[in-house]
């Protein structure tokens, strides 16, 4: 933990660096030539900052053809947010945060709304595939079974667990290409014209681990990015613990989230 958090500081503590973090927030999923121009540096300076930002898990990458799209990745703030001030004083810091957009007439939801996460297994490509795709599976780390014949055009659901078979999401393979790359989207199971979100998983293997990367596209405010992060943070974490232990977290990641939610909400009522 004091490893990545090094990382992440030092990486933070050049202005070119957070420069480079604000155009991904601005505008996420750039390519070298774009954040070259964002920022009117040469290609060489911009390369070695962002494989700075990386190593902290900061910034992350995907291949999209002949491109490689630079995402920022938030997680890492996230944790030294929840470490140093979501225990504390996050209530009060919103309400300051709040106070000080409106003040100045700017909007406190500037980022982009697509949400990236990665995560490395020591795993084998085909056993994530297998665990992003098994009922049974799904069932242990996610809390729902999705279930699917995971062919391109299939439709797909995450059922509940508790014998109702209830989905209470619902959406259509996109693409599916085992062990490496699975697209589908996530909308509502009863209203098929009801907006849907669009989830891509990427399964790149090296040597004895993998590199799982979830990009969840379309989403359509703070309250649906804030969502994401919490949630894929949360899977993430549970599959990872189960690839590799052979069991999930001791505790269920998004029940945490929960008390810790309700603990912020009651904070902010006494206050």
């Amino acid at each position: 933990m004091t490893g990545d958090a090094d990382r992440v500081f030092k990486a933070l503590a050049d202005p070119t660096r957070r420069l480079l973090l604000d155009r991904l927030r601005e505008h996420n999923g750039q390519t070298l030539g774009e954040l070259c121009a964002a920022v009117d540096m040469r290609r060489q300076s911009v390369t070695q900052h962002l494989d700075l930002l990386e190593a902290a898990s900061l910034v992350t990458t995907v291949r999209r053809g002949r491109e490689k799209l630079h995402y920022l990745n938030p997680v890492p703030i996230y944790e030294a947010r929840e470490r140093w001030i979501g225990r504390f004083d996050a209530p009060r810091l919103r309400a300051l945060s709040t106070i000080k957009h409106t003040a100045e007439g700017t909007s406190a939801m500037t980022t982009s709304p697509d949400y990236v996460y990665v995560t490395y297994i020591r795993s084998s490509a085909s056993e994530v595939w297998h665990a992003l795709t098994d009922a049974d599976l799904t069932a242990a780390y996610w809390g729902h079974s999705n279930v699917s014949t995971w062919e391109p055009g299939a439709r797909w659901e995450h059922r509940r667990i508790d014998g109702s078979g209830i989905a209470d999401v619902a959406g259509e393979i996109l693409e599916a290409d085992p062990p490496r790359r699975l697209v589908m989207t996530f909308g509502s199971p009863t209203d098929p014209s009801a907006p849907a979100t669009t989830v891509t998983f990427t399964v790149t293997p090296h040597a004895d681990i993998v590199r799982l990367t979830v990009i969840h596209e379309g989403l359509r405010n703070d309250s649906d990015r804030e969502a994401a992060l919490f949630g894929w943070s949360a899977v993430g974490a549970n599959l990872k613990s189960l690839l590799e232990t052979g069991s999930v977290l001791p505790q269920a990641p998004w029940d945490m989230h929960a008390e810790l939610r309700d603990a912020q909400m009651a904070d902010t009522d006494r206050h």
